[in-house]
């Protein structure tokens, strides 16, 4: 990895030396089909690259990443590739004031969803293939000058074998002599350009808006077509399209719209203009909740804002890839309140998205939300909780910080005044200032360039009748921020915790009074950042933890429980709240919670409690109450109902006990029934999952389920749960196949991963913390970025949570002083991840060792 990386430095200097004017781009494909007998199977790439000098060296160089070079001609003076092409670079010197350089390569196809990625269907033999280049993968396929801001236009011809069909960012069509040619794309960065190729399913619509029309395009396998709802794609494709040119005033400007949903794919989608790709995960082969609609939802509309925020205008370096990441999860969820039949939005992101960036903040490695990315492995592990989840929450605090207005003007005069440039920090505070008259030096000083989560909460007093006298929000958690706050309060209104009055503030600074709220009789709950305006922990104080504690299942506002099922979740990851009393919460109240998606995350979290932050003694009591409770809830749920089959796989994930296993037995086998449940083929995956972790399903049972589902999606269910089986063997089976081994595609590499580790089977995969750590710099070195990221993080000895192995990630980390800031980094993450653990393990051992009242 390291040959293959490229610093900010480099960059900038390139970037100061030429600008491009435009690719072409040849690529004959058709070797993805047939039998291949070379060690490495590849395609011919030639690309010729139009760029001008406008600095004062001579010398420069072009990336490609390719197992060989045929030949590079810069200015029609030959090179020899054995001298300037060192694997991952082309050297060049000579530079003319206009130069045209044109490289003919063999490109390799991937196995890991890096460049141009080849998968072979199981289910048929057929063949399918796809880009994917974020942050610089775009040189695995043709040569180019890798960095976001030598944006230029791309033209790409593609030959492919006899009957496939071929897409790019560009409309193409199948010329005469059978090569595929595509139009010329508007100036783009390299790592947005896209190809698709292969025998895909493709269902056409077209949108329009008075003289705008807009060819749409909707793919998948040929495996997955019955299960292809294309329908609900193009409805909320268009729901977007009419939200975002409302909102914008800056017509579409790539002309058609595909949407891919392609297999084996690292990410959840990516947004190459006219040409989005999705991971096929999108694409339900079963029955799913509202909640998985939603995410989809969700994600077609952060790929569609990315058409403006990041492929329109483009950060200048991965510095300030909050310009889009972070832009696109917030409008995302913005559009999808308010656009289409998913109004709840902003419910899922206080639970969910939020989560995600609390998490970061709070790790060795959280970084403001605008980074220093020194080089491209920093830009890979940057796609992360806080450019996205807590840029988007630091931009929801902004539109309340400056008005909806202003926000919106701001971004308009932003694309008219960028449009198909690259852009900084600073060119995007420029316009708010002038549309909301506001500081936003400041307000960037505050919430962009620092790092690190505030902790508010509340302090009251009362008079005698129990009227507030004052009511005053204490900020902590380092350095204090501007929040736009609402305080809410909270009382039983025939039997429900209704809000009776609220006040929105601006807290600034340690304590800041609420003046509004003086006089308002005694609430029974006190809840700062309601409607989740800002971004912070919320705390209570006592009174109203008891309230949560007795009634939050009484909150008839989803936004406001969701606002405290997350700060209860903060409390127990702190380590103030024992994790037996938030699974006595998860009991007590789930099953009263309306919102689908808060109950996705509520039974994760119980299960992170339980599996990492409970006393090790009380794991198998604690396991036992959540497997009753979910049964419980299970049999109550409305029998067909999308609350039934979350509870059925929340029951699925904590049954242990032989009577609880058995009836998922019975369950597969048809001789147990509850009334309602459809047992579906992705459900029986989930069923069966329990049954290998505890031995009660062998190779051969999970063979007989893979012949029922003999897709790829079969495969990787097949796969993760043959490694999940308790014998030493298998573990080192497991082991073998993504450490010793690089055979594996990305997607089954990662089934293995997620089947090693299961918290029954610590005593299993003890003996491998001692190898994780002798092994992950070899690993780092000779694998790609995102395969070394999959083993680094999934093999990490988590369920090891004693002592003795933070102690020797400590150790690892002091004699690695000089490794991979990348790797080290992952390291440290989940180091962190296991110290939080295990001090949430006290908190509850001494919860669990007090004595009763």
């Amino acid at each position: 990895m390291p040959g293959e990386n490229l610093s900010r430095d480099e960059a900038h200097e390139r970037a100061a030396l030429l600008s491009v004017d435009g690719y072409d781009v040849a690529l004959d494909l058709r070797s993805a089909v047939g039998e291949c007998t070379e060690a490495v199977r590849t395609f011919r790439s030639a690309t010729t690259i139009r760029f001008r000098r406008t600095g004062d060296a001579d010398t420069t160089f072009v990336d490609l990443i390719a197992p060989s070079v045929t030949s590079v001609t810069l200015n029609g003076r030959e090179l020899d590739p054995a001298v300037v092409f060192d694997g991952a670079r082309i050297a060049l010197d000579g530079l003319a004031d206009e130069n045209v350089l044109v490289v003919d390569a063999q490109c390799a196809y991937s196995r890991t969803g890096e460049g141009m990625h080849r998968f072979v269907d199981p289910e048929d033999g057929e063949v399918y293939l796809y880009t994917q280049y974020e942050p610089a993968d775009a040189r695995r396929v043709h040569a180019d000058f890798e960095q976001p801001d030598l944006k230029a236009p791309y033209r790409f011809e593609v030959t492919a074998p006899e009957g496939w069909t071929v897409w790019s960012n560009g409309a193409g069509e199948r010329g005469a002599d059978g090569v595929w040619r595509f139009a010329e794309t508007k100036p783009i960065s390299t790592y947005i350009t896209c190809v698709v190729a292969g025998p895909y399913h493709y269902v056409t619509d077209t949108y329009r808006r008075g003289d705008l029309e807009i060819p749409l395009g909707a793919m998948c396998r040929k495996g997955l077509a019955k299960h292809f709802d294309a329908d609900d794609v193009f409805l909320v494709t268009k729901q977007g399209f009419d939200f975002f040119h409302d909102n914008f005033d800056f017509p579409y400007p790539f002309g058609k719209y595909d949407q891919a949903f392609v297999p084996e794919y690292n990410l959840g989608a990516m947004e190459n203009p006219g040409m989005v790709t999705f991971t096929e995960e999108y694409v339900y082969r079963g029955k799913v909740t509202r909640a998985a609609y939603e995410r989809r939802a969700n994600t077609i509309l952060h790929e569609m804002a990315h058409m403006w925020f990041g492929d329109l205008v483009t950060m200048v370096w991965w510095d300030d890839l909050w310009l889009k990441e972070s832009f696109a999860d917030f409008m995302g969820s913005f559009s999808l309140a308010e656009a289409t039949r998913f109004t709840d939005s902003w419910v899922t992101f206080a639970n969910n998205r939020k989560a995600w960036a609390y998490r970061a903040d709070q790790l060795p490695s959280t970084h403001p939300v605008t980074a220093d990315i020194r080089d491209l492995e920093d830009a890979k592990l940057n796609f992360d909780g806080i450019t996205y989840a807590k840029g988007a929450s630091v931009l929801k605090q902004l539109v309340a910080y400056v008005g909806r207005d202003a926000f919106l003007e701001g971004a308009r005069r932003y694309f008219k005044r960028h449009a198909y440039g690259n852009t900084r920090l600073g060119d995007l505070l420029s316009v708010l200032e002038e549309t909301s008259g506001r500081d936003m030096k400041a307000w960037s000083r505050a919430w962009l360039q620092t790092s690190g989560v505030n902790v508010l909460a509340p302090e009251i007093t009362y008079d005698a009748e129990g009227r507030i006298t004052e009511l005053a929000v204490l900020q902590e958690g380092g350095e204090p921020r501007p929040h736009r706050v609402a305080v809410g309060l909270y009382r039983r209104v025939d039997g429900a915790l209704v809000r009776y009055a609220r006040a929105e503030a601006d807290i600034a600074g340690a304590r800041t009074v609420v003046d509004a709220l003086a006089g308002s009789e005694r609430p029974e709950l006190v809840l700062v950042n309601d409607d989740d305006l800002t971004y912070c922990k919320v705390r209570f104080d006592e009174g109203s933890l008891d309230t949560l504690r007795t009634r939050l299942g009484d909150i008839t506002d989803p936004l406001a429980r969701a606002v405290c099922w997350s700060a209860l979740w903060n409390l127990t990851r702190d380590a103030l709240m024992p994790a037996r009393d938030f699974v006595a919460a998860v009991l007590a109240f789930a099953g009263r919670e309306t919102d689908i998606g808060v109950l996705q995350m509520v039974h994760a979290w119980a299960r992170t409690a339980l599996d990492h932050y409970a006393a090790p003694a009380w794991r198998e009591e604690g396991g036992r109450l959540l497997a009753e409770g979910a049964l419980r809830e299970l049999r109550l749920a409305e029998p067909g109902g999308e609350h039934q089959l979350t509870w059925a796989r929340f029951f699925a994930a904590t049954a242990t006990g032989e009577a609880d296993l058995q009836l998922l037995e019975g369950l597969l086998a048809g001789t147990a029934r509850i009334d309602g449940l459809d047992v579906d083929q992705e459900l029986r995956w989930a069923l069966l999952s329990p049954l290998a972790a505890t031995g009660r399903a062998d190779e051969t049972r999970i063979g007989e389920e893979l012949a029922r589902d003999d897709t790829a999606s079969g495969k990787r269910h097949q796969v993760r749960l043959l490694a999940s089986r308790p014998s030493a063997a298998v573990k080192a089976q497991a082991w073998a196949q993504v450490v010793e081994s690089d055979a594996l595609s990305n997607a089954l590499a990662g089934a293995v991963i997620a089947g090693f580790a299961q918290p029954s089977q610590r005593g299993l995969t003890a003996p491998y913390a001692e190898k994780y750590f002798a092994a992950i710099e070899r690993i780092w070195a000779e694998r790609s970025i995102q395969i070394g990221m999959d083993v680094v993080r999934g093999l990490f000895p988590a369920l090891q949570d004693r002592p003795e192995t933070l102690d020797a990630a400590d150790a690892w980390l002091a004699e690695h002083a000089d490794a991979a800031p990348a790797l080290r980094r992952l390291v440290l993450e989940s180091r962190d991840d296991l110290a939080r653990a295990l001090r949430a393990q006290e908190c509850d051992a001494r919860e669990g060792d007090a004595p009763e009242a």
